[in-house]
Order: structure tokens, then C-alpha cells, then sequence
């Protein structure tokens, strides 16, 4: 029998062959024992014909797709680089009997401390700041006219009290904010520890200062931020997005800036990617804009790429991996099988 074949996707590598980011260290894998890893062409999506050969996937932002599938039937895992799979086909994994894997260690502190990010920079009118600063003495007499808003006593609410959001509330603890959240599938144990009232989603947006989405892109949370939730928002409001773009209706917040219905809008995340310049949302100055990648720090990249090679050489062992998307997958006979089978060759 031959080696655990893992494949990554080409998005990994520059078109010189350097690693797009030297921070996801590949030493373990290329140093484990028994395992051959190679990385595929620059395709999205990926061709299901690349796969045939390989029990394991690192997916970074290519496409995976039921034409991804190999007709091998060999792959059992997709380890997904993050915590977003709107880019993968989950029924088609399920199907052919292989775990989609995300990343949800790596990501928690990184993208929670860019949330706070966001947070300090909007109510402290940062950018208007450095633009005052840079214009000398106008500036400088102009700046009692943009004050920034204090935190204490105000109300942090989150869309979505999971893993991200729940390192949110732990992180601003210390501002002595009011925290509240909706959440369908909140763990009510959690949001009491941290001090979180689950509240009805319009009421969310009615009493938030500052609203967070932390949840993920499905189609039931497709615009979940839509007009009339937007116009709930009190006028001193602010909006931040990290979790995905079209968890907002992108037009309806760009007319509720437009109109100054709401103070702000933190963004790292929009509904075309990437953004076009001509873009009227970006033209506004009442938001600050990141090019998702507000969290991409050298410890975010790390540990993602640490969780998706623990995750797959656990596989490699017969071993269930942390961070399956698609739980049914574990009671299939054939991901069974094709666990024990790793678990007599490699285990």
C-alpha cells in the first residue's frame, strides 16, 4: 500500500512556487511518517479529476464542488482553511462519505480582536481622526466637531453567539458594556456565564449600539440584515460585519449610510468579492472597510494551518478529526470504513 496522499489546493502557492503565506508551516506534514503531500494546479473549482489519488484536502479559497468529488470514492476529508464553507458543497461531501473540516481554534481570538477592532476604531472616529492629523492646523481646530462615543453603559449585541461571538463578549468585558444576542442555537449556559441576554432578533437590532454578525452564511441567515431590520436601528448605531457578505443586504445598507439612518458600518466582509471600486458604499465615509482579511495575522494563519493538519493526519489515523461540519457523515458506513482502513495502515 502506498502513502496518505494529501492534496493543496494551488491558492497556496504564488505563481513562482513560494507559499502565498509563509506563516502556515508545513514542516509537520512534510515531516510525517508514511505521508506524500502534493500540491494541485491553480483551478477553482477544483477538478475532481486532480483528487482521484489523494485521501485528504487543504482547501484555501478554491471551489469544492459535487464536480470536485473524485470518482475513486478515495477522499475522506476536506480541511477547510477558516471557518467559512460557502465555497464547499457539504451534501456532496456527505455523499460521497467525506468530513468537511474547518478551523475554529485558529480563528476565535484572531477575528474576535478584529470585531474589537472595528468597535474602537468606528466610536472612536479613528479615521476621521487621521485625516484631521494630516491636515495640520484645520484639523487640529476641526476636531472638537467629531467626538468619539464611550462605551461603558452602552449595548453590544451579537447575531449569532458562537464560537466567535462568545470570545466578542469575553474580550470587552472590561469596557462595562450591556451585552445581549440572538441565537436560535445558543448554548444558555455559556451566554449566562458571560453575562449575555437572548433576546428576539428585531429587538437585537432595536436596542444595539453596536451590532455584530457572528453567524454563519445559510440560506436562512441569506439578508437576515435587511431593510427593515436596519431601520429598526437607533441613528447612533453602528454596524460590523466579519462573518460574511450576504448576511447584509448590501444596497439597503448602503442607502441607510447614505441617509445617516445609522452612525456606521465596521465592513471586512461584502456581497461581491472582490469589491468593485466604483462601489457607492465605498465612497462613504461613515464606514471603515477591510478587504477580508481584518483577522489575517501571523497567529491566525498559523493555527489555522496547524487545526487543518492535525485534522487530517488524525484521519490518517483512523482518528474522528475536531471540527466536522457535516456530523451525519460519522455514522456512514463508508467514512467508517474508510477510517478503519487508515487506522490499520497508519494507526
Amino acid at each position: 500500500m502506498g502513502p496518505f496522499r494529501v492534496a493543496l489546493s494551488g491558492d497556496f502557492r504564488k505563481a513562482d512556487g513560494s507559499p502565498t503565506f509563509p506563516d502556515f508551516d508545513l514542516a509537520p506534514l512534510r515531516e510525517a511518517k508514511n505521508v506524500e503531500m502534493i500540491f494541485l494546479d491553480n483551478a477553482s473549482p477544483i477538478g475532481g479529476g486532480q483528487l482521484e489519488d489523494f485521501d485528504a484536502l487543504i482547501l484555501l479559497a478554491h471551489r469544492f464542488d459535487a464536480a470536485s468529488v473524485p470518482e475513486s470514492g478515495r477522499l475522506a476529508v476536506v480541511a477547510r482553511f477558516g471557518v467559512g464553507y460557502d465555497t464547499v458543497d457539504v451534501p456532496a461531501c456527505t455523499a460521497n462519505d467525506i468530513a468537511l473540516v474547518i478551523t475554529p481554534d485558529g480563528v476565535r481570538r484572531p477575528v474576535a480582536v478584529s470585531i474589537i477592532t472595528f468597535i474602537l476604531a468606528l466610536t472612536g472616529k479613528l479615521m476621521v481622526k487621521d485625516r484631521l492629523a494630516r491636515s495640520g492646523p484645520p484639523g487640529f481646530a476641526a476636531r472638537g466637531a467629531h467626538m468619539g462615543v464611550g462605551l461603558v453603559g452602552k449595548v453590544l449585541g451579537s447575531l449569532g453567539v458562537g464560537n466567535i461571538g462568545a470570545e466578542m463578549f469575553r474580550l470587552a468585558r472590561p469596557f462595562d458594556m450591556n451585552f445581549i444576542a440572538h441565537d436560535p442555537f445558543a448554548d444558555k449556559r455559556v451566554a449566562a456565564e458571560l453575562g449575555i441576554e437572548l433576546v428576539p432578533l428585531e429587538e437585537l437590532f432595536a436596542r444595539s449600539d453596536i451590532l455584530c454578525v457572528n453567524c454563519p452564511l445559510t440560506p436562512e441567515t441569506h439578508h437576515i440584515v435587511n431593510a427593515g431590520r436596519l431601520a429598526l436601528m437607533k441613528p447612533t448605531a453602528y454596524l460590523i460585519n466579519t462573518a460574511r457578505g450576504p448576511i447584509v443586504d448590501q444596497k439597503a445598507l448602503t442607502k441607510v449610510l447614505q441617509e445617516n439612518r445609522i452612525a456606521g458600518a465596521g465592513l471586512d466582509v461584502f456581497e461581491q468579492e472582490p469589491t468593485d471600486p466604483g462601489d457607492p458604499l465605498l465612497k462613504l465615509d461613515n464606514i471603515i472597510a477591510a478587504p477580508h482579511a481584518l483577522c489575517w495575522t501571523d497567529q491566525c494563519f498559523a493555527g489555522n494551518g496547524a487545526a487543518d493538519i492535525k485534522a487530517v493526519l488524525d484521519v490518517m489515523k483512523g482518528q474522528q478529526p475536531r471540527g466536522v461540519v457535516n456530523r451525519d457523515v460519522l455514522e456512514r458506513q463508508g467514512f467508517k470504513a474508510k477510517l478503519e482502513g487508515f487506522a490499520k495502515r497508519f494507526g
